[in-house]
């Protein structure tokens, strides 16, 4: 499969989104996370991944401002968290998100995760604020299958994406599967499982017969499932070994072994027993 840093795939027709992200989670806003922007631009990484909650879209903004590169060249997601649900919050919090950027717009703005008792009014509030053009695509975070029957209940325009959890422990074939039909995109969060994917000896096998390591074959591996990732690193060393994944394939049973690991297994939490 021929894939590239700037690979690629199309959000309902409103803009392309690069495989390959990165994401700031838990990276400190100021010079941590300015830091690390700027190593992954440096990288070639042109899909920045942040939120509200992350409280460092400030540093994200001012890094992607510094990069000198254009801003239309640069990815950018964000999400609107949890308290900032419902109709009016959820226009406010857009703008909020955007002062904070310094940015009129991003190209991706998620609700971060499922509010049953909100969903209707902040799903209308997502709609206008992609008409609006202060969002390209709208989409969702941590839904699984009921929250977007929910979700398709009330809603005129389908979430372009949903960004999950997802690894090779936690495959979620079902919700996948769903997504795939309805034309959602998946994005993989915590790709290598907070780190715990590296010590897998069966991936370790793999990764030697590449002369690669356990996150290169992990990232690859769902880079050709045509699955969106967004590993984060604040080392310069690591971001940059995350985007080489461009000089080996993985074979088709290498692809089927990895996805036989599947363990339904999280290392964050299940969307259906959160309380925040």
């Amino acid at each position: 499969m021929t894939l590239s840093i700037a690979t690629a795939v199309p959000l309902h027709g409103t803009v392309d989104v690069p495989l390959l992200g990165f994401g700031t989670f838990k990276i400190p806003d100021g010079p941590d996370v300015e830091q690390a922007v700027a190593a992954a631009l440096a990288a070639g990484y042109r899909h920045i991944d942040t939120a509200m909650l992350y409280r460092n879209e400030a540093g994200v903004g001012r890094a992607v401002a510094a990069s000198g590169i254009d801003r239309s060249e640069i990815f950018i997601t964000t999400k609107v968290w949890n308290s900032d649900q419902g109709y009016e919050s959820t226009h406010a919090a857009i703008d909020a998100s955007l002062g904070r950027l310094g940015m009129d717009y991003v190209d991706l703005y998620l609700v971060h995760w499922p509010k049953p008792q909100h969903t209707a009014d902040t799903w209308r509030a997502m709609e206008e604020i992609q008409a609006a053009g202060k969002a390209r695509a709208i989409g969702v975070s941590n839904y699984l299958v009921h929250h977007l029957d929910q979700l398709f209940e009330t809603a005129n325009v389908s979430p372009s994406v949903n960004q999950i959890e997802f690894s090779p422990h936690l495959q979620s074939p079902e919700l996948v599967g769903y997504c795939s039909d309805r034309n959602i995109v998946i994005e993989a969060w915590s790709p290598l499982k907070h780190g715990e994917i590296i010590d897998d000896p069966e991936l370790a096998v793999i990764a030697r017969a590449h002369g690669a390591t356990v996150p290169q074959v992990v990232l690859r591996w769902i880079l050709q499932r045509g699955i969106v990732a967004i590993p984060k690193s604040v080392t310069p060393s690591r971001i940059a070994s995350n985007a080489d994944l461009y000089g080996f394939d993985l074979s088709e049973v290498e692809m089927a072994q990895i996805n036989s690991m599947d363990r339904d297994e999280r290392v964050g939490p299940n969307p259906d027993n959160i309380d925040f």
